[in-house]
């Protein structure tokens, strides 16, 4: 199985664990964020702030439309992500901003972001 098929199944799990959250945990608080859908939020810009160094165009922020709205933006950031990864080779060179680990070949984001979207996971339990 593909790294970004790996990255699509653990996104879409993720975010279907998001969607169906009780607002009580939603907001409630997770280690380095003040709350879960605060941490989805970070998870989604980071996966968008790639998929868009990905498709070479400009970074712009996911805006933060609420609680309720994270495990769709986190689904469609991570599909996004997905998809621009998919249409590279594994070695082409993705400029990723400096906070996002700076320049890495298309595989080493898939990696890396399927690591983001684990970790976020465990943290949102």
């Amino acid at each position: 199985m593909s790294e970004t098929q790996l990255l699509v199944e653990a996104v879409d799990a993720l975010a279907d664990r998001f969607r169906s959250m009780p607002q009580s945990r939603l907001l409630g608080a997770v280690p380095g964020h003040p709350s879960r859908a605060a941490a989805a939020l970070a998870l989604a810009r980071w996966l968008a702030a790639a998929a868009q160094g990905a498709e070479g165009g400009p970074v712009r922020e996911v805006p933060d439309a609420g609680a309720f709205a994270a495990g769709d933006q986190l689904a469609v950031a991570g599909h996004d992500l997905a998809a621009a990864l998919a249409a590279l080779p594994g070695t082409a060179q993705v400029v990723l901003p400096e906070p996002l680990g700076g320049p890495r070949t298309a595989a080493a984001v898939a990696a890396a972001a399927l690591a983001e979207v684990t970790a976020t996971a465990a943290a949102c339990r």
